[in-house]
């Protein structure tokens, strides 16, 4: 991967971590042989290739325990495993805050106010940039490599993986007539990377070990057994690297010997070894560099040089799965997922391959796991992976975008513990947030920019253009009160106001009043990265600020209420937040992206932040706000699909609370490309950008669960690419964790279970017919209210899970005519006709041309077979919503296969197997006009009745 600075995109005249630079370009070959037996045990959780990935670090395999991470490539002549611990970083602890911003502030916003904004532009990276102006990059500890003594001849059978179920990346290989394996593991509960190296002859396992690393350090063999590296961080920005680290690798040998001698550990003649890779850093937190890094390595490598391999391996399985396997995806399989990983993404485009977006799903959610943690570092820009000193955006945290999106799934995919680091981040910004607040803005509480480090930067860097965004702390603190929503913890909520609380009283007290339309607004500020005239971002009031500060506002007062404190705050967050400038609706059907309808000077610009009110806020709703919808819709329409990785991420989410599903999905093709996804599946700006991952996770999710607006909405953007398939385990506000099952692009049951007493709204469209709800307990029924003719209230009890199963409809005895229940006319199979003929309508003639047999097929399932002809109806596998409905001979696929919903008032869906999608007659009146599918959905030209004759 070609390196690329943050200084060379600022060259090239973009920044931010949203810039674009040239797609890379990598290929893929088709598999010579099936999936290793690791692969078809985990259930296709895993990706899988069939070489090595030599020296390219994007095939290279991730894993990782939320501090240590490496990058595991699967060689067999020299093995590199990249090493990174979480909190080197360059430089040191450092307060960014610049005397010379307070004074500057009045004249920056007149000069704003004024439409002055080049010279406002101007003065602010005179007089608000942090000193330095820019922040300290995260880095490499640097690399363990194994030489092999049989180098790469006669190596054949080759495969590696990295499992999702079990977290454990392995290799296996024929050479010269004896199998050689490998598994490695990061393992949360020893501290340690254990590897794990054996072969089916005995004592054919011969390599050496050692420690190399871009950083300046100093290799030894403090033992036997035993190799080591001591090194310090490096110097960034004129500030001298604090971090200082030790790593150390001690071989376990059944068989054979082991030694180590001035830093290269030797292994002859063994059956099987244990490489243990412990390391530790003098970091304590973004102030103390003064921990005992050698100490902490040593500590962790005597507790697990006490274990067993098989219970080092144990240990960590269990200790993943309890958090992985609390969310299951099922979307079906296709030949498709037979290929390797990189041949099923150069391929995904124009495959069908519905198990590839549960593999997206739960990679993001296996990469949360493995680079956040409680007691860690937040993920960073990279998680927690990333091979070079000066990485692409240094690799720190940008949050216009880019760290929000990386825990999106944290609650919704129920790893609610792995947002721990965050709400620490937050507690240290609010610290040195409020130097910056008192020193740069002469106000109380605390802010940040767009970015920030391991030592907590919190000012403006990288030039007005991007950084003079002073939401990106506020964007934090709302975090704080949607994770209470979802876990009702008050102990959580008593202990993190104090940073929403802080983050409030900053902007009461530096928001301003604009002198034309009169709304408090923030000044100066921006909407992020994105110039409104040319050249210059800066500006008052942007719609992103004032959509964060009314959900900032909301959340402290509906905490000061429910924790009792604060009353007065309450009242004056309220007031300011009625001032704020509401969301407008542009010349162009838009939502405004700035105070006045300005038209943005990159029409397909990466960023699509005035949507913040749609996702992830709920400020942008279908129900609350149809007319903001709508321009929502349009503002989206605009911008254009196409984008950068992390930017198609988000749109999945857009789309997904659009409410429609295809073009949601539309969204994951276009993300799953080479130009998109690496082969070992790290999402591509380009270039790495972890953020796109995590982003399609909570997209996924978001498509099969909305819990934003107060109500459970199951299955709101289910695509006909998914026409089957069963989630369990997602997470709603409110405190529930939900499941369904769906067929034929509908569902079929929804369970729900409560983490307290309440009352559950649950929206689907499923509820439109006959359901039962059970308590799952004891099979007992529960009664419910309905509302609105697609919503329940459903009572429930702590702990206690109740199912909503829908009654389908019984299958008709005989022939029936089938009736669409907007215009009245019936299918009509035209008599004798051809193959592949149209279906048509027509008006009830009690002729055998319109006259249907439902067969009975099993399962839910039946044929549609014509009286006059012995046809029956074929979807003929189009999934596009419009497609000709089509008659053929019987031959038993899934495509003349169909099933009747029931969506209540006598009438049914018509739902095709192969497509998920169901009969529609578009509408028309017309005597003789085709009978179309379209993705299941309310409107009665969507449902018939089935009558039999």
């Amino acid at each position: 991967m070609a390196e690329v600075t943050r200084r060379q995109v600022l060259k090239a005249g973009a920044a931010g971590a949203g810039a674009a630079v040239a797609p890379l370009v990598w290929d893929a070959s088709p598999a010579s042989a099936a999936a290793p037996p690791e692969v078809r045990a985990a259930g296709d959780l895993a990706l899988w290739y069939e070489q090595s990935a030599g020296t390219d670090w994007l095939r290279a395999l991730p894993i990782g325990n939320g501090r240590l991470g490496a990058m595991v490539f699967g060689n067999t002549d020299v093995e590199r495993i990249q090493l990174n611990e979480d909190t080197i970083w360059a430089g040191g602890p450092y307060d960014q805050s610049n005397p010379r911003g307070a004074a500057a502030l009045a004249q920056i916003r007149q000069l704003v106010f004024a439409n002055q904004w080049s010279q406002a532009q101007s003065l602010v990276d005179q007089n608000l940039l942090g000193i330095p102006s820019a922040q300290l990059a995260y880095q490499i500890m640097g690399n363990l490599r194994l030489t092999f003594a049989g180098g790469t001849a006669g190596v054949s059978e080759y495969s590696r993986f990295l499992d999702l179920t079990t977290a454990v990346a392995g290799v296996s290989y024929l050479q010269n007539g004896t199998r050689f394996r490998r598994e490695v593991l990061a393992s949360a509960p020893d501290q340690v990377i254990a590897v794990r190296l054996t072969a089916d002859r005995s004592g054919a396992i011969t390599f050496s070990a050692r420690f190399d690393s871009p950083q300046r350090t100093t290799v030894s063999s403090p033992d036997t057994a035993t190799a080591a590296v001591d090194g310090i961080s490096g110097d960034q920005r004129g500030l001298a690297g604090k971090v200082r680290f030790h790593a150390l690798a001690r071989a376990v040998a059944e068989g054979g010997t082991v030694s180590s001698s001035a830093g290269t550990l030797q292994v002859s003649g063994a059956t099987s070894a244990t490489v243990l890779i412990s390391i530790g850093t003098s970091y304590v937190n973004y102030r103390d560099t003064s921990g005992d890094h050698q100490g902490r390595a040593r500590t962790y490598l005597t507790a697990a040089t006490a274990r067993t391999w098989d219970q080092l391996r144990a240990r960590h399985v269990a200790d993943y799965q309890q958090l992985f396997n609390r969310t299951t995806l099922d979307l079906g399989r296709t030949a498709a997922a037979d290929q390797p990983t990189d041949v099923r993404i150069s391929r995904h485009a124009t495959t069908a391959d519905p198990q590839f977006s549960a593999l997206l799903f739960q990679f993001g959610r296996y990469l949360l796991i493995s680079s956040s943690r409680p007691g860690t570092q937040p993920a960073n820009l990279q998680g927690i992976w990333n091979d070079s000193l000066s990485p692409s955006w240094d690799s720190k945290y940008t949050l216009n975008a880019n760290l929000p999106m990386n825990y999106w799934p944290a609650d919704s995919t129920n790893l609610a513990e792995c947002y721990e680091p965050v709400f620490r981040m937050i507690g240290e910004l609010a610290v040195t947030g409020a130097r910056t607040a008192q020193v740069q803005y002469g106000a109380g509480g605390w802010v940040t920019h767009h970015n920030t480090d391991a030592w907590r930067g919190s000012s403006v860097v990288d030039g007005a253009l991007w950084g003079m965004w002073q939401t990106g702390g506020a964007w934090l603190a709302t975090m704080i009160w949607d994770h209470y929503l979802f876990t009702g913890d008050l102990a959580f909520l008593r202990a993190n106001y104090p940073a929403m609380q802080g983050a409030a009283q900053f902007f009461l007290d530096t928001l301003v009043e604009e002198p034309a339309l009169r709304y408090l607004v923030t000044n100066p500020s921006n909407s992020p990265e994105l110039a409104h005239h040319s050249g210059v971002s800066v500006c008052a009031g942007p719609t992103m600020d004032n959509q964060i500060l009314r959900d900032l506002f909301n959340g402290v007062a509906q905490a000061a209420q429910v924790l009792g404190v604060d009353a007065d705050l309450r009242g004056r967050v309220l007031a300011a937040r009625d001032r704020l400038a509401p969301m407008k609706v542009g010349s162009r059907g838009n939502i405004q992206e700035w105070l006045y309808d300005w038209v943005e000077t990159e029409q397909y610009h990466r960023h699509i932040s005035h949507l913040y009110g749609l996702h992830p806020s709920n400020q942008i709703t279908r129900r609350g706000t149809p007319a903001l919808f709508t321009a929502a819709r349009r503002t989206l329409e605009l911008r254009g699909d196409d984008g950068t990785g992390w930017s198609l991420a988000w749109k999945i989410n857009y789309w997904a609370r659009m409410e429609e599903g295809t073009r949601a999905h539309d969204l994951i093709r276009l993300l799953v490309t080479p130009a998109r996804l690496a082969p070992n599946m790290f999402d591509l700006h380009p270039p790495f950008q972890i953020d796109g991952n995590f982003g399609a996770t909570s997209g996924i999710a978001e498509m099969l669960l909305h819990s934003h607006t107060g109500e459970l909405h199951v299955l709101p953007a289910l695509p006909s690419a998914w026409p089957a398939g069963q989630v369990q385990g997602l997470r709603g506000r409110g405190g529930y964790t939900v499941g369904a099952r769906w067929s034929g692009g509908q569902a079929t049951e929804i369970t729900v279970r409560f983490d307290r007493d309440g009352m559950a709204k649950v929206r689907s469209r499923m509820l439109t017919g006959t359901v039962t709800v059970t308590d799952a307990t004891n099979g007992t029924a529960v009664a419910v209210t309905r509302p609105e003719a697609d919503v329940v209230q459903l009572p429930g009890l702590a702990v206690r899970t109740y199912r909503l199963t829908a009654q389908q409809p019984p299958v008709p005895q005989g022939y029936v005519r089938i009736a669409n229940a907007t215009t009245g006319l019936v299918l009509d199979s035209g008599g004798n006709v051809a193959s592949g003929s149209n279906l048509k309508q027509w008006t009830w003639d009690g002729s055998t041309n319109l006259q249907w047999q439902l067969v009975d097929l099993g399962g839910g399932w039946c044929r549609i077979v014509n009286r006059t002809n012995g046809m029956v109806l074929d979807s003929w596998g189009s999934t596009a919503n419009g497609a000709a409905c089509r008659q053929a001979a019987w031959n038993g696929g899934n495509n003349q296969q169909w099933r009747l919903a029931d969506v209540g008032n006598g009438r049914c869906q018509i739902v095709n197997r192969g497509t998920g999608t169901a009969l529609d007659g578009m509408g028309s009146s017309v005597v003789g006009s085709t009978v179309a599918l379209w993705a299941p959905n309310t409107s009665p030209n969507n449902h018939w009745t089935v009558t039999a004759l």
